[in-house]
C-alpha cells in the first residue's frame, strides 16, 4: 500500500538523499535564494519550514536539533538572523517562483526558491 509514503526520491538511496537535502536548505539559509529544479524546490520547502517554526522558539534545545539536522553555520544563521524575521508568521516563509527555462539535460523545470521578506 501507499499509504503515509511522502517525500520523493530523487533517483538517491536514504543516506544520500538525506545529505543531498540537508546542504539543499543550508544553502538556501547561507544564500537567502537559491535556483532550482521545481520538484528539488517543494521539497525544500517543506523541510525547511518545519525548521524555521522550530527555530522560532528561540531556546536553546531547539538550537541542539537544528545543528544536528542542518549543520552548525547554518542552524546559527537561522535561529539568529532569519527566525526573527517570521516572528508573526505563523507559516508561508518560503516563496517558489516558477521559470520557463527547462534545464538541457533532462527538459525538467527550474525555480527559484527564497525567504519572503
Amino acid at each position: 500500500m501507499k499509504n503515509l509514503k511522502t517525500g520523493r526520491k530523487f533517483n538517491r538511496k536514504k543516506g544520500q538523499r538525506r545529505s543531498f537535502l540537508r546542504q539543499m536548505m543550508a544553502n538556501l539559509i547561507l544564500n537567502k535564494r537559491i535556483e532550482t529544479t521545481e520538484a528539488r524546490a517543494k521539497e525544500i520547502r517543506q523541510k525547511l519550514e518545519k525548521e524555521i517554526t522550530l527555530a522560532k522558539k528561540q531556546n536553546l534545545a531547539s538550537l541542539r536539533l537544528l545543528i544536528s539536522r542542518l549543520g552548525e553555520k547554518p542552524a546559527f544563521e537561522l535561529q539568529k538572523n532569519v527566525a526573527p524575521k517570521f516572528e508573526n508568521r505563523n507559516g508561508g516563509y518560503l516563496r517558489i517562483i516558477k521559470s520557463p527555462v527547462l534545464t538541457k539535460r533532462d527538459g525538467s523545470k527550474k525555480a527559484v526558491i527564497e525567504f519572503v521578506e
